[in-house]
């Protein structure tokens, strides 16, 4: 298990208990929502650690599908336990907000730190034209529901079973182009995609399982209690639940992709880093957000896939500035910074939705 608990990790772990104490013993609510959101980012790395060597012990095909599959864990345990708890909303908000740090927060401090020492950076660009295609298919899973909902209905609020109806049917469509753009990866075009041989395995199979479980149990844990406490948060602290999912918990849910993201491209290992940033906004938009919402079919209130207008504006602009600045295969650092600051701009619209 020792090498789970890097330097950073260890200290970080104390957050765990210190937010369950908080949390049983009802002292401060906004605390303990603040210490148990701080919490998944260390739980978030080790789990994405474990994933990574149970991967190299499985094999190339084997492990690219394990990687698919339960590289944005986090972002689905917390969305299953918020939307448990009655937190759809939110759990659109994080969606959304993961999607939009991956492409512009993610990525641009990617590129720009690979480039300050760099004139410019080149990766593949048929790889980021494949990932640019599956992420407008993406935007028009969210576009569709919503723009079928204001038409038919005028509103964006449930009314009736049409709109749950049409949101599983393309949940079903988004999940079926998932797996296809898997088998075009690691499968028919895998030499597109410039991917390193794997890596030997550090440890062994069973540190990795014990690793994944606990992480994961302690994830589930950490969510229950985010979600307990992000009524007094919000009024806490005066930020829209908008905000909080958007902002929030989309970047203590993507720790791990920010730190191996921004370390690829200081290495000069570009391909990589688009692997980590793009894959992630397309796992999450052609699997988390589908599988989420044929899961919450057996809720009272099901989950669907009309996200509110600033959220998909939000999404749809991400993917067409990162479209915009990968298209040629190259980088440079002020690309970067463009990115980060199409970021910022969203992040203080977002900040002042009103509660």
């Amino acid at each position: 298990m020792r090498e789970y608990l890097t330097t950073w990790r260890l200290p970080a772990l104390i957050l765990v208990p210190a937010s369950i104490l908080v949390a049983l013993l009802g002292i401060s609510p906004p605390w303990a929502f603040v210490l148990s959101a701080a919490s998944l980012v260390p739980l978030a790395a080790v789990l994405g650690s474990a994933t990574e060597e149970l991967s190299r012990h499985l094999g190339p095909a084997a492990g690219g599908l394990l990687n698919a599959s339960l590289g944005n864990a986090t972002e689905l345990i917390l969305g299953l336990v918020l939307l448990w708890h009655g937190h759809p909303q939110i759990v659109k908000a994080s969606l959304s907000g993961s999607i939009i740090g991956n492409l512009l927060l993610v990525f641009g401090l990617a590129i720009f730190v690979g480039g300050l020492r760099r004139e410019k950076q080149s990766f593949s660009r048929a790889a980021a034209g494949a990932s640019n295609t599956m992420l407008f298919l993406a935007v028009v899973g969210l576009v569709m529901p919503a723009f079928f909902a204001l038409t038919t209905y005028g509103s964006l609020r449930p009314q009736g079973q049409i709109i749950p109806l049409v949101s599983r049917w393309t949940a079903w469509v988004l999940l079926v182009c998932y797996f296809a753009s898997l088998f075009f990866t690691f499968r028919t075009h895998r030499n597109l995609f410039g991917r390193a041989g794997i890596e030997p395995p550090r440890g062994t199979v069973t540190a990795a399982i014990v690793a994944l479980t606990l992480s994961g149990a302690l994830i589930a844990v950490e969510s229950a209690i985010v979600s307990q406490g992000v009524e007094a948060a919000s009024h806490a602290l005066g930020w829209s639940k908008t905000f909080l999912g958007v902002v929030v918990l989309a970047v203590v849910g993507n720790a791990a992709e920010h730190s191996s993201a921004v370390a690829l491209a200081r290495k000069n290992k570009m391909d990589l880093a688009l692997s980590v940033t793009m894959g992630s906004s397309i796992q999450i938009a052609l699997f988390v957000a589908p599988l989420l919402v044929l899961l919450s079919q057996f809720r009272a209130q099901p989950m669907t896939l009309v996200f509110p207008p600033l959220e998909i504006v939000g999404v749809f602009l991400s993917v067409a500035v990162v479209a915009l600045v990968s298209f040629d295969g190259e980088t440079n650092w002020l690309e970067g910074f463009q990115l980060l600051s199409v970021y910022i701009i969203l992040a203080i619209f977002f900040y002042f939705v009103p509660s």
